[in-house]
C-alpha cells in the first residue's frame, strides 16, 4: 500500500491514539486480570492508574420512595511511562495506545504498539477485533495581529459569516462525519477554538479514523494493513484542511 508520508518538524498533534475494540470472552471480568496486566506492563509502564465507571440506575415506586441502585465497574487499568507522554490501557471493551506531545511519526511506535497489543491478546483472550480506529488531537497556534485572523488563509474547511452581516468571528465550532467510498473508513472532524492567548489563537483539530472491519487478535499483519489505511486517510484530511500557509509553521 502506497503511503502519503506527511512529515513535519514539529507537528502540533497533543495527543494520538490508537483504539482496537474486540468482542470479549463470555463472562469477562476485566478486575481480575489486574495482576496479570500489571506483570505484563509496569515493567515498561511502571505509574498505574485504576479507571472505574458508576452507574446510577433510579427505579420509581407506584407506592413508596424511589430506589436507587448504584453500580461501579472496572473501566480500564492505565499504564504510563515514567516521563508520562506515553501510556497504554487494558480496557473492557479492548486495547488502546495513547502519545502524547512530543509525538514524531506513527512509524515510530508501531513495534511497540505491537509489542503491547500482543500482550493484551495473552492477558485477556479477545474473541475478536471489532474494530481499528485512530484518533489524533492537534493544537494548533495562529498569529493574530491586531487581535484579528483571516481563517481562511490557514483553513480550507473554514466555516463563514454571512456576507454584509456585519459580524466577526469570536469563536466557532464545526464538526462533520464522513465514509470513504473506497475502504468504508469513516472519519470525524471537528474543529474548534479556544481563548486568544499570547497573541496567538489556538484552534483545535481533532481528527478520528475509523475501520469497522472485524478481524482475528493473533494476525498483526491484517491490523498493520487497517492502521496504515487509517493513517493515510487522516493524512490526506490533514494536508486537505490546511493551507500551505498553515502547514509551513510546522516545518521549521
Amino acid at each position: 500500500m502506497k503511503q502519503n508520508q506527511l512529515r513535519l518538524d514539529s507537528p502540533p498533534i497533543v495527543e494520538a491514539v490508537v483504539d482496537i475494540d474486540c468482542d470479549m470472552p463470555p463472562k469477562f471480568d476485566l478486575a481480575s486480570l489486574e495482576a496479570a496486566s500489571k506483570e505484563a506492563y509496569k515493567p515498561r509502564y511502571p505509574h498505574f492508574q485504576l479507571r472505574l465507571m458508576e452507574e446510577f440506575q433510579i427505579k420509581a415506586e407506584e407506592n413508596g420512595p424511589s430506589v436507587q441502585n448504584r453500580k461501579r465497574a472496572v473501566q480500564a487499568f492505565q499504564f504510563r511511562q515514567v516521563d508520562q507522554a506515553q501510556l497504554v490501557q487494558v480496557r473492557s471493551q479492548g486495547f488502546s495506545f495513547n502519545r502524547l506531545k512530543p509525538y514524531t511519526t506513527l512509524t515510530d511506535y508501531l513495534e511497540e504498539i505491537e509489542s503491547c497489543w500482543r500482550k493484551f491478546v495473552e492477558i485477556a483472550n479477545p474473541v475478536q477485533i471489532r474494530s481499528v480506529r485512530m484518533r489524533y488531537i492537534n493544537r494548533i497556534l495562529l498569529p493574530l495581529v491586531n487581535d484579528a485572523l483571516e481563517f481562511n488563509d490557514y483553513i480550507k474547511a473554514c466555516p463563514q459569516l454571512p456576507e454584509n452581516s456585519n459580524l466577526a468571528f469570536v469563536g466557532f465550532l464545526n464538526q462533520h462525519s464522513a465514509v470513504e467510498l473506497a475502504t468504508g473508513n469513516e472519519v470525524t472532524i471537528v474543529l474548534t477554538t479556544q481563548a486568544p492567548e499570547n497573541d496567538q489563537l489556538p484552534i483545535i483539530f481533532d481528527l478520528t479514523v475509523c475501520s469497522q472491519r472485524s478481524g482475528e487478535v493473533e494476525n498483526w499483519g491484517w491490523i498493520l494493513e487497517q492502521i496504515l489505511s487509517l493513517r493515510s486517510l487522516k493524512n490526506r484530511i490533514f494536508e486537505n484542511t490546511l493551507t500551505e500557509k498553515c502547514l509551513n509553521l510546522f516545518r521549521h
